[in-house]
């Protein structure tokens, strides 16, 4: 939320690329940001519809683009009435990795420089979740990625982790020179391994 400067920060700042970003233009900012939260929000209209929030000028062409450039396309157009199928109001039609799967086509429409991922891939359901891994792969290439999760195969996998603690960045390096430091995201990790184990 401070990134895409849906508010701002009562103390400190937050900055990207060296830059202040209460110092941004926010359209501009909100046009190189795109966010995929959680649970992302879906309209009562048709899937196309709801992928092209993500570019409200893009054509029929546009959105089938940005599915085939998940590895979508084939999926969606499947289905009972293709893109033209509609979604009830919140997505109530979809399962929850079909919604996430419409969040994502929606973000690689937008195309933005930087895409932030707030725990996009917590609530899945099995049938859908290597989907929505493979247009995250496909998606994330060749852009800032800011991701946001508590599943520790996913800061495995970072260039960089942070860990955040009682509202303030407590670590910060790669998976593992966190692991090597001993902190809490070490603790974290062999508390996770540990289960994994005893799984």
């Amino acid at each position: 939320k401070l990134m895409a400067r849906l508010y701002d920060p009562t103390a400190g700042r937050v900055t990207f690329g060296g830059i202040d970003l209460r110092e941004a233009q926010l359209g501009s900012l909100r046009q190189r940001i795109t966010v995929v939260p959680q649970e992302g929000f879906l309209f009562a209209a048709s899937i196309r519809d709801n992928i092209r929030i993500g570019r409200p000028d893009a054509t029929d062409d546009e959105v089938a683009a940005a599915l085939e450039s998940l590895g979508l396309r084939e999926r969606f157009e499947a289905q009972p009435g293709g893109l033209d199928a509609p979604v009830n109001e919140r997505g109530s039609s979809l399962s929850a990795g079909e919604r996430q799967l419409v969040s994502l086509a929606r973000a690689a429409l937008a195309d933005p420089a930087v895409l932030v991922l707030d725990e996009a891939t917590s609530s899945l359901d099995p049938g859908t979740e290597v989907l929505v891994e493979r247009a995250l792969e496909r998606l994330v290439a060749g852009r800032s990625v800011i991701v946001i999760a508590h599943r520790l195969s996913t800061a495995e996998r970072a260039d960089r982790v942070g860990v955040v603690a009682d509202g303030h960045l407590a670590e910060l390096g790669t998976h593992a020179e966190l692991v090597a430091q001993g902190g809490r995201y070490a603790q974290l990790y062999d508390a996770w391994v540990g289960g994994l184990a005893a799984s």
